[in-house]
């Protein structure tokens, strides 16, 4: 019997504003990443780790504008490396879902991974910045991520009075969901009851 191809993919960007080089490994590995930001990296490696993800990943961007195109370009380059790693999109579960609670903070993430790129976001962010990281980003990460991975992404923040504490809880449900939803699965041909992604 075949083994089943590795589930890696090698994705770069580079634009005027900013340079992203990534390589992930959808079942496992280290974990290096690095962005002009303390509290993005804290985030995406929080990400990576409840997914279960090998990545090493290194973004630079225009800092001095703000994080913005940094955020977001690295959300779309994650989406590309997401579906490029599950090639046909025919060996994994797709659907799950996860709760996270960090202290006073309650997420949500419920996913399919099946081609059908949605966002609904909903979080309220009591504190508008930590770390020179905006939190109106955390939407615009999920944003791009969804749009080029394939996915539908349900994140609610339940609730929070702490934005730390709200974002790290979003990042960690999201995490845990794709853990689960991007698991291999027994069987042939995708998740679907049309028999097509």
């Amino acid at each position: 019997m075949t083994a089943p191809p590795p589930r890696k993919a090698n994705v770069s960007r580079s634009t005027k504003e900013t340079t992203i080089a990534l390589d992930l490994a959808l079942d496992g590995g280290s974990i290096a990443i690095e962005t002009p930001s303390g509290f993005f990296t804290h985030m995406l490696t929080a990400l990576s780790t409840y997914a279960g993800w090998g990545i090493s990943l290194k973004a630079q961007g225009d800092a001095h504008v703000d994080l913005h195109h940094t955020v977001e370009d690295t959300g779309l380059v994650l989406g590309d490396a997401l579906a490029a790693a599950l090639g046909d999109f025919s060996g994994h579960r797709r659907f799950s879902s996860a709760l996270v609670p960090m202290d006073d903070a309650l997420a949500e993430a419920a996913l399919d991974a099946g081609r059908r790129p949605y966002l609904h976001f909903e979080a309220l962010f009591p504190q508008p910045a930590a770390g020179g990281f905006d939190f109106c980003l955390t939407e615009e990460f999920f944003r791009a991520l969804t749009a080029r991975a394939g996915w539908t992404l349900h994140l609610t923040g339940r609730r929070g009075r702490n934005s730390h504490h709200l974002a790290e809880a979003l990042f960690k449900a999201t995490g845990l969901a794709a853990a689960q939803a991007l698991a291999p699965r027994e069987g042939s041909g995708p998740f679907s009851t049309k028999g097509v992604l």
